[in-house]
């Protein structure tokens, strides 16, 4: 009741902006690009999440592209090709997490060093397609949670983060969706 009570009152009172103040403000503290004043995020925080993230994507395409490499037995072509696909959206998250570091005045991580530590998922290969399938599963229900606490963290404090966040989760969830659909055809 209170939420929407809240809601109400900000529909029922007339929209004013500043105009005059906005173009101010935007002249200060111009070396912190897109990052205003009005970033209500612990930028700092935000950007260890978002390095953590892009170290899990890492992981995941060096996972990926390991398996679609090694990939073998009856069934394994359609296996592989989902496996390349994958690495490929994978790559396409770590440098749309790059980039969102970069606009928050941050620098991604992108050193080997210390890699697997800052990675929520592990790097296992897995000696058969079907121990393959399995890990990647694990790895994107790891990053399905892993997405879903950083969204909840961020929550409306940092609305271009928490999008990305959202998309990238969607894309996990049809990942995780594609493997446990191989396991159950193997």
């Amino acid at each position: 009741m209170e939420n929407t009570t809240r809601n109400h009152d900000k529909a029922s009172r007339p929209f004013d902006m500043d105009v005059k103040a906005i173009r101010a403000k935007a002249r200060q503290d111009i070396e912190s690009g897109a990052v205003t004043d009005t970033y209500r995020a612990d930028r700092k925080t935000v950007l260890k999440l978002l390095n953590e993230a892009l170290a899990t994507e890492i992981v995941c395409v060096l996972r990926y592209k390991r398996h679609f490499f090694m990939a073998r037995g009856l069934n394994a072509e359609p296996v592989a090709a989902e496996f390349a696909e994958h690495a490929t959206q994978e790559q396409d998250h770590a440098d749309r997490l790059a980039e969102r570091i970069v606009q928050l005045g941050g620098e991604p991580n992108l050193s080997p060093k210390g890699l697997l530590e800052r990675s929520h998922s592990e790097y296992i290969e897995g000696a058969t397609l079907e121990e393959m399938i399995k890990e990647n599963l694990i790895a994107e229900r790891i990053a399905i949670d892993s997405y879903r606490q950083m969204i909840d963290y961020i929550g409306e404090q940092d609305s271009t983060t928490r999008r990305l966040l959202e998309e990238i989760l969607a894309v996990e969830e049809e990942h995780a969706d594609d493997m446990s659909d191989f396991l159950a055809k193997h």
